[in-house]
């Protein structure tokens, strides 16, 4: 009888309705509102932003209640939250909710520092809630069918471009940050694999930190792999190509378009295909495989481990110095130009 009763319990806890939040309305934030607000089974309490104007954008476009500060947003009672407030703010936010026992899910990147994102980690743990970092490209359905034509194939090689103009809402991190630690996750995620070699190539042609970075990189499975991203390039492109022993995949993650070349014949021929891809928005399939780790206590789709581990090597690729060239290193005094 208790076991029914238990039971019972567990079932009805899991088909409540969800108290969510959302840290944070800016862009991404109120994108975040938009999607809760149309999800079954979730009751969107509302969004916090400390600027006016963000809260009222918020409100017109998702109609729900907006906040000034975390405490009224939290004083309503939720469950879970999403932090999409800028990444500074993500360790102390992401602790105070834990501290009250509500799962989050916190945007890429996890926090400033590989410390902060561990510390975020641990307390999640010690906690018993779930923690998930929003490295929403995962979900993007070209992305997820390269995943599948790849699965049990021997990759050799990745490269990815991800480029386009300078954002006008871009603060103070650079491209690798902003852009490359998308890849970054994807690249592990693909090879299920560590990185274990990090040569990276930055250049500030236009702004303050890193505006250019040619990234190259080894796994510990031996895949080499490459990111190519800037903000100079005037039009968006997001590419993926993989190679294995078996066939050679091209995505293209803004078209959705996604294509294998296969059965590679002695005389140089082979044969191509479309690979079907699925129509859903990444930012509503992230949320909802978020919102069911929280229901069932499953592990979520992207650990906080996981984010750590990417932020970590973004960061080694902005420490990591160029390597000059010996043979061409110029010799001799330098000229003084001023």
């Amino acid at each position: 009888m208790n076991a029914k009763v238990s039971a019972s319990g567990a079932k009805a806890d899991i088909q409540r309705a969800l108290r969510v939040g959302v840290i944070g309305a800016g862009v991404m934030g109120s994108n975040h509102a938009r999607v809760l607000a149309g999800l079954p089974g979730v009751v969107l309490v509302g969004i916090v932003d400390p600027l006016p104007e963000h809260r009222t954008r918020a409100t017109e476009l998702v109609g729900c209640r907006a906040f000034e500060s975390l405490d009224e947003l939290l004083g309503e009672g939720v469950d879970a939250v999403t932090i999409a407030a800028p990444t500074h703010l993500h360790h102390e936010i992401a602790l105070t909710c834990i501290a009250r026992n509500i799962h989050i899910l916190v945007e890429k990147p996890v926090a400033s520092t590989v410390e902060e994102g561990r510390e975020i980690v641990e307390a999640a743990q010690r906690a018993g809630v779930t923690l998930m970092v929003g490295h929403v490209e995962r979900f993007n359905p070209a992305v997820a069918a390269i995943k599948q034509a790849i699965s049990g194939e021997d990759i050799l090689s990745i490269g990815i471009t991800r480029v386009g103009p300078f954002p006008p809402r871009m603060s103070n991190v650079g491209v690798v940050i902003d852009l490359a630690v998308h890849d970054i996750d994807l690249i592990r995620w693909f090879t299920e694999s560590d990185i274990v070699e990090v040569q990276p190539q930055l250049s500030s042609a236009v702004a303050e930190r890193e505006d250019i970075a040619l990234l190259q990189f080894r796994t510990a499975s031996g895949v080499l792999a490459h990111i190519n991203t800037n903000w100079l390039t005037p039009f968006k492109a997001r590419s993926v190509t993989v190679a294995t022993r078996g066939k050679y995949v091209m995505g293209d993650l803004l078209t959705r378009q996604v294509t294998e070349c296969f059965g590679f014949k002695p005389d140089g021929s082979y044969s191509m295909r479309h690979l079907p891809v699925g129509h859903d928005e990444p930012l509503r399939a992230e949320l909802i495989a978020f919102l069911d780790a929280v229901r069932t206590g499953k592990l979520p789709a992207v650990s906080g481990d996981e984010g750590v581990a990417s932020l970590e090597i973004a960061i080694r690729c902005l420490e990591s110095p160029a390597r000059p060239a010996a043979s061409t290193a110029r010799k001799g005094p330098r000229r003084v130009v001023g």
